[in-house]
């Protein structure tokens, strides 16, 4: 069966996501971990040193201008679970306003960026990359503040790596995941809408600074 943006958008409302074995994998899989990973948007957490990063403004952030060369960038490993009917599929979520990627351009470059999916008041993130160090952290900050301004009350991370730990991650039982899915389905929320941040409004906003 093909993965169709309407079968990718019921997956998330039921609390699964797919995945693939590698790049050239032909078959997917839809995994729904017994410990989900979340963000929670008002403890994201900004160290002293990424706070200097962010007010270094060497940077350009952008939303939705290049969601393709995001995703290339996340599948650009030597391991990857983006097959390309994977990448494909999310594709074409983009294009149907579903599916989104926040930029970080420096030197004119494409050197970060994270992409997911909003559905009602969640946000589904689906992997991010980095080319410069601390792009990905910088991606991570500015979506944050993006979610939040927009009203969004879940942001799904899937799993908990260190990096994630790091600024806020955590992990939830399932039965708690699905609760709060529920209830951000059953809202609205916007992602296109607030404008791009200047760096300081964004730690403002969101953690407390350590």
């Amino acid at each position: 069966m093909a993965l169709t943006p309407e079968i990718l958008l019921a997956g998330y409302a039921h609390g699964v996501f797919p995945m693939a074995e590698h790049r050239d994998d032909p078959d997917i899989f839809w995994v729904e971990p017994k410990r989900r990973g979340i963000l929670p948007l008002e403890g994201f957490h900004i160290s002293r040193s990424l706070a200097r990063r962010l007010r270094r403004g060497d940077y350009e952030v952008t939303i939705d201008r290049d969601f393709e060369g995001v995703l290339a960038g996340c599948a650009d490993r030597s391991e990857t679970w983006i097959s390309d009917e994977i990448a494909s599929a999310y594709v074409t979520l983009h294009r149907r306003g579903f599916a989104h990627s926040l930029e970080i351009r420096q030197d004119g470059a494409l050197t970060g960026g994270v992409y997911g999916v909003a559905l009602g008041a969640a946000f589904f993130g689906e992997s991010m990359f980095s080319r410069r160090t601390d792009a990905s952290k910088i991606a991570l900050a500015f979506l944050v503040d993006r979610l939040r301004e927009g009203g969004f009350t879940l942001f799904d991370t899937q799993f908990v790596t260190d990096h994630l730990a790091s600024l806020g991650a955590i992990e939830i039982p399932r039965a708690a995941y699905m609760r709060r899915l529920k209830q951000a389905l059953g809202r609205e929320a916007g992602f296109a809408a607030p404008p791009i941040p200047v760096a300081q409004d964004v730690i403002q906003r969101n953690t407390q600074i350590s």
